[in-house]
Order: C-alpha cells, then structure tokens, then sequence
C-alpha cells in the first residue's frame, strides 16, 4: 500500500509542479468556479486562475473573455464530473474557434490519477492531505512494528 500511495502523490506533486511552471510563463489555467480556484492556491499553484462559471457566464462569454485578454493558450481545469467533461469539451471547441489553444495535459494526467476518487478540483487539497496522512500513518505503523522485533 505505502509504496502504491507514495508514487500516486509523488506523481501529483509533480503535475502540481509542471502545472505552476507553464502558468508562470504567463499561460492562464480555467477553472469552473471560486472555489476550485482556491483550491489551487492551496496547494500551491500560482499564476492567473480564471474561472468559467462565476458570475452567470456562459461557456461563451468565457470564450470571449479569454479572447479579450489575448491569450492565444489556456491550461483547462474544469472538474471530472459528467459536467466538467462537458464544460472542458464545449470551452475547448469555443476557444478553438477562436483560435485559441487549450492544453489538456494536466487534466488527463491527473483524471488518471485521481478522476476516480474525487470529482471536483476543489477536492484536490483534501484528498492530497488525506492520502499524505494516510502513508504518515502506515509508516509509522511498520517502524513501530519493525522495533517489536
């Protein structure tokens, strides 16, 4: 189990780091909303976090925000649910009207990772904390068993 959850959170940290690195060369990440935007912030992601669904906006009008701000790629983020793969494909086909590209690398790799354990990206924190102390937990269950002996 330890070395299973150990290599899944090494991998997400390092997704969370790539993820940081292409938003500071000034490529924005979408997110649904207020929270999944938090949510980043928490774990430590820095750089532009737009969000698609504050303030009644459509798929549309965040299309055309975008387009506004003259990026010509965003990172796209939106969650894992039957909603958030929507939201991502329909964004994705606005934008690329537009001609704007959208990067899905992160969130393919990390809906491998996690997509089936969590839905939202604003659950992204707590699952990695839980995980962490879960693996915390289990290694000091086997030094504590391997000084029995």
């Amino acid at each position: 189990m330890s070395t299973h959850l150990k290599d899944k959170l090494d991998r997400i940290e390092r997704i969370i780091a790539q993820l940081t690195e292409e938003s500071a060369k000034g490529n924005p990440i979408v997110v649904e909303g207020r929270k999944d935007n938090e949510a980043l912030k928490k774990i430590g992601v820095t750089g532009l976090i737009l969000t698609v669904k504050t303030g009644g906006k459509s798929f549309a009008e965040a299309s055309q925000e975008i387009e506004r701000f003259g990026f010509k790629e965003v990172i796209l983020l939106l969650d894992f649910d039957r909603r958030g793969i929507e939201g991502t494909q329909r964004l994705q086909q606005d934008l690329e009207r537009i001609r704007i590209k959208s990067d899905l690398t992160f969130w393919f790799k990390l809906h491998r990772l996690v997509g089936r354990e969590i839905e939202c990206i604003e659950s992204l924190p707590s699952y990695i904390e839980t995980a962490e102390n879960k693996l915390g937990e289990y290694i000091q269950k086997k030094s504590e068993e391997s000084l029995r002996f």
